[in-house]
Parts: C-alpha cells; structure tokens; sequence
C-alpha cells in the first residue's frame, strides 16, 4: 500500500522512531489477540450464541473510552514526570494482578469456573462482570497505548505527523484479527493462549514501562514548533467535536450491524463475523495512511450504488445466492466506513488535540456499540440498525459537505448533494419494504438477546399443507401442520425415518416407561413421540423460544398435545445438567439427544470429551446419546467419532434424505454402549459405514478447531 512504515523504509528509522512503531504495533496486535481468545473461553458459559461475540466487543469499545479519556488527562494535565510516575505505577498494577491470577487459574486472564453464571436472566451484565475481572486492567492500558504513545511521540519529534502510526496500530489489530481462526486456535489450547499471551503483555509492559521512564527524562524537543501536516493550530469547534463523534458512532454501527446481517440472516457461517471486522479495520489502515485512499465525490456516487445493491437484495430475498448476499453487505460496508473514517480523517486536529480526538472516536464507537448490542434488540423486531445505519451515513456526508465547502465548487457541491438526495430517497424505499415484511407479511417477529425468531405462514393456500414455521435467522426449527389430522406429524429433521425417529422408535426400553433428554428445544417436534408413562425433559437457553413452543400466539402445540409428561428447563443444557449432577439429580435418560448444531454456529461447548464425560454421568448403561449434525458448512463426524473412540463407545452415522413435503435431509449420529442396539435390523440398515475421515484431533473445553471441519 506504499505505506511509509513499510520494511523499506524501517532502515531510515532511527531507534526512538522504530521504538514508537513497535510498541504501538504490539499493544495492537495483543488487543485483537485476546477479544476472540476470552470471546471463545466464556462462549460456552452463554449457550453459544452468536451475541456473545457483539457483546464482548462493546465491552471492549467501552474500555477504550477510559483508555482514550485516560491518555487525554495524562497528557493533558500532568507534566512529564507526573505521567511516567502514574502511568508505570498502573504498569506494575496489572502485572502484578496477573501473576495473581495466574496461580489461580488456568492462565492468568482465563477465570476458572467459579465465575460461570448460573442463570441466563442477565447476560450482558455477567459477561461485562467476568470481562473487566480477566481483562479488564491489562485491555485498559493496551488501548491507551496508542493515543498515548502517538502524544509522546510528537512532542518528541513535532515536525513529524503522528496519525500514520494509527494507521499502523490497525495493521497490528487487523493481522490479529485474521491469523487467530487461522494460525493460533487450530495450534494451541485455549490455556496455552492465554498463557501466551500474558507473556506478550508482560514485553509490552516493559516497552510501555520504557516509554514512561523516557518521558519523565526527556522534554520535547520544541513543543510548539509547526507541524509538517500544515494543520492549523486552533482549538476544533463544537460541530468538528460532534462530527468526530457522530462519524466513529455511524461506523461502528455499521460494522456491527452488518456482522449481525451477515452472520444471522443471511448465513451463519463458522467464521464469517472476521469478514465485516477486517472490512472495519481496513478503512482505518487506509484512510489514516493517506488521505489519497478517499474521495469524497467518488465514494458518494459509491453510496448510491450499495445502497441500490442493498435494496435489490432485500427485494430478492433469502433465495439470492449467497455469495452476491454477502458480497453486497460487505460491501455496503466498506463503503459507509471509508465515508465515515475518510471524513475523520480529513476534520482531524491539530496533534496538540490528538488525545481528545482518539477520545472522541473511542466514545462514538461505544454509542454505535450501544445502539447495536443493547437497545435495537428491544426496539425493533429484525435487524432494522443496518438500512439505519446506512441511512445515517449518508446524512452525516450531506452535512460534512454542507459544512465544510473548501473541498468543493458549488456545481460539485450541487452534484454531489442530488447524488445524495437520491441515495436517500432508495435507503427509505427499502426501509419501508422491511417495515412491509417485518409487521404485514409476517405473523410474529420477535428479538432478543439470542436473535430474531419469526412465525412464517408457509403453504397458505393449500388448505390441507397449510403450516406454521418458527424461523432463527436462516435456521428452521421445524413447522406444524394447521390441519387436526396433520398437527401430530413429525417433520423436517425428526420423521420417522431420520435418525432420531428410527432411534427413538427402536429403543430397548418399553414405551411408557423411557426417560428423554433433549437439548434444544425448538418447537418440542419431539414429543410427538411420547406414550402415556413417558418422560421428556428439553433444555432450553432462549426464552422467547421456550414461549412459542408453550403454545403463546396459537402457532405450536406439540408440548400441549404430548401424551407423556413434559418439562422445559431454562438456561444453557450444560449448565443446568452440571448443576443437576451437583445437587445429586442425575437424569437416568435413556436417550439423550443433542439437538444444537444445524445453525452453522455450533456451541462447541457441548461436543467436547468435558460435555460427553457429563451426558453420560446422566445416562443409563445402555442408554443412547443421539447427536444432530446436520450443517451446510461443516462436517462434525470425525469429532464426534473421536469422542466415541475416547469413551471406548460404538458410534454409528445415519444419513435421511427426507420425505417430500414433511421431511428435510438430516445427518444423525448414535453413540451408545449397547451394541444390540445397533446391530437390531432397524437400525443396521440404515447406518453408513464410518467414512475413512481424516483424524482430528481430540475436542476438548481447552481445545477445538471448527476451521479444519469446513467442508
């Protein structure tokens, strides 16, 4: 990119310079290395939902606020003496918390299981909680390490700009961001990482700890002296101080939003949610490189066409192939943030207002975190923040060309302005067709924590294919029929001829005497299957699912129709089974089935040698545990075939093409001690032999690898 940081030139850097570089360089790369690594460590404990992930990254855009503001009243109030004191003083701190710790636990910023929650009522809170405890300190002084290092640099060397060294902080994050699914987790276990990067922090602390030794020692060289960017040296006005804020806000919803679009309606893909963070981190590299990267009149004619790409998708639906669905977000937004960073960029400060304008950008990204992640989710009933969002962009670009006119002739203004209006007008058509679809054509939408779950009405006009279908996203749980005779039928991944129908109807145990298990409830097909005398039990994390499948709108009734006795237990099925086991309940299932990984987001939690070691604490001798892996994007048989193998188990794999109009495809595996049970005919016939798969190695609460099951 011609960057001017670039290895050919590291041989003109004297050492401070090369000092500045690296040390920015590293604290970037640890901060994008420990959001994914502590993102996965606490996924389990939240039932693997896809939110965890936005969540854990508002919390860390709030800390860069107190990172941000943290740097401007060091840098601001305190002499240079007074800095290096308190800033090696909060060094020594979080050092010294760490290697507390670390001989608590596993690794010193991975916290040990006394800090699981135990309810799922509060999740944004008990995941900030667990957050600030683990990470907290040592995230805090990596993210003032930028704004704060880039301050000390200029007045070192005030001829020189220091925003190029923004540009290099996002290079560190964005190699982070795209080496961890890639080189570090299929490498390492998870307490390894985290052990390994305690040590990063701890080279970091001593190159920080450096710079404030030298910033006590040394003045800057002519603290008023120009500045080779030409930027005037006058204090920004307010409007400047409110586009900075309102500019970081819009791009951080933007990215957010997007993420959610992309890896929740469209496709949750295993690893996906890196594309839209790359994108984000992309605009940043290059608008803060060089102001070359953006054009403000290209990238408005820019708008208008994503946006129409945009409204396009939207009118064409899911069945869009999926490749032009993703390819359109993406890039709708690289657009809106190379808008967003190019016009920071371009309202940047003097560097004697460095600091308060990190700090700004800090806060507008926390507010479009906000928005996002806490209160979309309990104002709208979809994912209505992306066309906002978008829509938002291009009101702040009509007003930063209102604004400031020096980069434009009347004539382009003008251009420019209609370009706009036009954009504008598409955003508001394609608003109005979500408002269409979301609150006419749908007869219930609802959001949460979890995501957006919908009631489709499907074969409307046939009177007696007529149904209902509860919708996650991408992700069918299942329809019932309307009709009386129908409402009774198993479908999609559980008719009788899947591998749970063959299972459950082949048990060695009588009808009327079985004890079921099933984690995941969805709309409870399952207990269609019941006899009088018969048990089922589901475990369910998302309450609004829990809800519908009780009968709430008219739409399902297999829980209030079931003959047997039936039961849902609230909160992640992991959680609760270990707090069943803990209180001297086990289960005594003699089927277990493990219903939670044909979203493509699988919670790897519940396929490891810990879950399986669990399941079976609660299963009876001859019982069977039955895993659904059906998924688009990855093959889970060789896990679940080495989980087998380590319990010295029998696993066999049965693959259900469907039945037209009632069935979907469906890919069971049974794992079971009780080999009459496979080898009765019922079942025999219809297992595949084990595949010569290629070994992978043993899945466990410290170790797995989704990148290597990618088909």
């Amino acid at each position: 990119m011609g960057v001017w940081y670039n290895v050919t030139n590291l041989g003109k850097f004297n050492r401070p310079m090369t000092y500045y570089a690296i040390t920015i360089f590293l604290s970037a790369f640890l901060l994008f290395q420990v959001q994914p690594m502590i993102g996965k460590y606490i996924l389990p404990w939240f039932g693997g939902t896809p939110a965890v992930w936005s969540t854990t990254m508002l919390f860390f855009q709030t800390l860069l606020i107190g990172g941000y503001a943290y740097a401007a009243w060091l840098v601001n109030k305190l002499s240079s003496r007074q800095q290096g004191i308190v800033h090696l003083a909060l060094l020594g701190l979080s050092v010294s918390g760490m290697v507390v710790t670390g001989l608590r636990w596993a690794a010193p910023i991975l916290p040990d299981a006394t800090w699981k929650p135990t309810s799922v009522e509060t999740p944004v809170g008990d995941i900030f909680k667990i957050l600030v405890v683990s990470v907290g300190l040592p995230y805090w002084l990596l993210a003032t390490n930028s704004p704060l290092m880039q301050a000390w640099f200029n007045r070192t060397f005030p001829n020189r700009s220091p925003y190029r060294l923004y540009a290099l902080s996002n290079i560190g994050s964005l190699i982070a961001l795209t080496s961890y699914p890639t080189l570090i987790e299929p490498a390492l276990p998870l307490s390894v990482q985290g052990t390994v990067w305690s040590l990063g922090y701890g080279v970091f602390a001593v190159l920080a700890a450096y710079g404030a030794f030298k910033t006590m020692r040394q003045m800057p060289a002519n603290p008023d002296g120009a500045d080779s960017t030409s930027l005037t040296d006058h204090a920004p006005r307010l409007i400047t101080r409110g586009l900075w804020l309102m500019l970081a806000a819009c791009a951080s919803a933007l990215l957010l939003a997007a993420t959610n679009q992309m890896t929740q309606e469209v496709a949750v893909i295993p690893f996906l949610w890196v594309l839209p963070l790359t994108i984000y981190l992309l605009t940043f590299i290059l608008c803060f490189e060089s102001e070359r990267w953006y054009s403000r009149t290209a990238y408005t004619f820019a708008l208008f066409v994503v946006s129409a790409s945009y409204v396009y998708v939207l009118a064409s639906g899911p069945q869009l192939a999926l490749l032009l669905q993703i390819g359109a977000y993406g890039l709708l937004l690289l657009v809106g943030c190379m808008i967003c960073n190019g016009e920071l960029v371009r309202l940047k400060p003097h560097p004697r207002y460095l600091t308060e304008f990190y700090l700004m950008i800090s806060i507008g990204g926390a507010i479009g975190g906000i928005a996002v992640s806490l209160i979309a989710p309990y104002v709208f009933k979809g994912y209505w923040e992306l066309p906002l969002g978008v829509l938002l962009c291009a009101i702040l670009l009509l007003i930063v060309t209102l604004v400031n006119r020096s980069f434009s002739t009347s004539r382009r203004l003008l251009r420019i302005t209609t370009t706009l209006l036009g954009g504008v007008i598409v955003l508001l058509a394609g608003i109005a067709f979500l408002y269409i679809q979301a609150t006419v054509s749908v007869p219930l939408a609802a959001r949460n924590f979890y995501g957006v779950l919908r009631v489709l009405e499907i074969h409307a006009d046939q009177p007696d294919q007529r149904a209902y279908l509860l919708a996650h996203g991408t992700t069918s749980h299942g329809f019932q029929y309307v009709a009386s005779d129908k409402r009774h039928l198993p479908n999609t991944y559980f008719t009788e001829s899947s591998g749970i129908g063959l299972t459950w109807l082949n048990l060695s145990k009588p009808a009327g005497t079985r004890r079921i298990g099933v984690l995941g409830l969805g709309i409870g097909i399952l207990a269609t299957y019941l006899h009088p005398g018969d048990t089922l039990r589901f475990y369910e994390i998302n309450p609004e699912v829990i809800r519908l499948a009780e009968g709430a709108g008219g739409y399902f009734s297999f829980l209030n129709d079931a003959r047997g006795q039936v039961s849902v237990v609230a909160g992640d099925a992991r959680l609760k089974l270990e707090q069943e086991l803990a209180n001297g309940q086990p289960q005594h299932f003699d089927l277990l089935v493990v219903d939670t990984f044909n979203s493509d987001s699988i919670p790897v939690h519940l396929i490891t040698r810990e879950a399986v070691a669990l399941y079976l604490q609660h299963l009876q001798p001859d019982g069977v545990l039955a895993f659904h892996i059906s998924n688009n994007y990855l093959d889970l048989r060789p896990v679940v075939y080495g989980l087998a193998d380590e319990f010295q188990m029998d696993a066999a794999f049965i693959e259900s093409p469907g039945e037209p109009g009632r069935g979907s495809l469906s890919l069971w595996m049974l794992v079971t001690r009780n080999r009459d049970f496979l080898n009765q005919p019922a079942i025999a016939n219809h297992i595949t032999p084990r595949a010569n798969l290629a070994r992978v190695r043993l899945w466990t609460d410290d170790y797995s690898n989704p990148f290597q099951l990618l088909r």
